[in-house]
This record gives structure tokens, C-alpha cells and sequence, in this order.
């Protein structure tokens, strides 16, 4: 994920991430996977709804088209400003 993001990043390792995520009551099932992108996954998980920060488009969404082919929903997630990982990074290290 460093490749990725960047050096220092990800500030969270993939298991606090991923537990994180576990504690929402809409959440049914977290999977930290390896590749660069899931597309693999969620065309082997088929999920019925697929959610993305809304700082992206529908079209750069990684498998979108997947979920929308069986009908499947994906959301664009509204970004509160201020509230990134970026944005805490900075301020605490202010």
C-alpha cells in the first residue's frame, strides 16, 4: 500500500483498517487483499453494493462496471472536508 499511497502511508496498517470498518452495522464482510486494485474480488464476491468516496467519479470507480452488470449498486460516499487522512496528518503534525 506505500507504493501506492506514498511514504508513511497508510497511517492505519491494514487490520486496524480493517477493523474499523468491521464495526459499522451496515458492514457485512471486510477482505484485506494484495493486488493493487480489487477487481479480482468483487467479481468473486459479487457484492451487492460497491461504495467509493465521492473524490471520484463513477467511471474511475475499480469494478463498477462488474457490480452494475448483475444489478448490483455502487455509491459514491460524500467527503466531509477537513476529515481525510491527509488533513488529520497534518494537523497533528502541526
Amino acid at each position: 500500500m506505500t507504493r501506492l499511497k506514498g511514504p508513511g502511508r497508510p497511517a492505519q496498517g491494514a487490520e486496524a483498517r480493517a477493523q474499523v470498518l468491521g464495526s459499522l452495522a451496515s458492514v457485512d464482510l471486510v477482505v484485506v487483499f494484495d493486488e493493487d486494485t480489487p477487481r479480482n474480488l468483487i467479481a468473486a464476491l459479487k457484492p451487492d453494493v460497491l461504495v467509493k468516496g465521492a473524490d471520484y467519479r463513477l467511471d474511475q470507480v475499480v469494478g463498477a462496471d462488474i457490480v452494475q452488470s448483475y444489478g448490483g449498486k455502487v455509491l459514491l460516499a460524500h467527503i466531509v472536508p477537513g476529515h481525510s487522512t491527509t488533513a488529520t496528518l497534518a494537523r497533528i503534525a502541526r
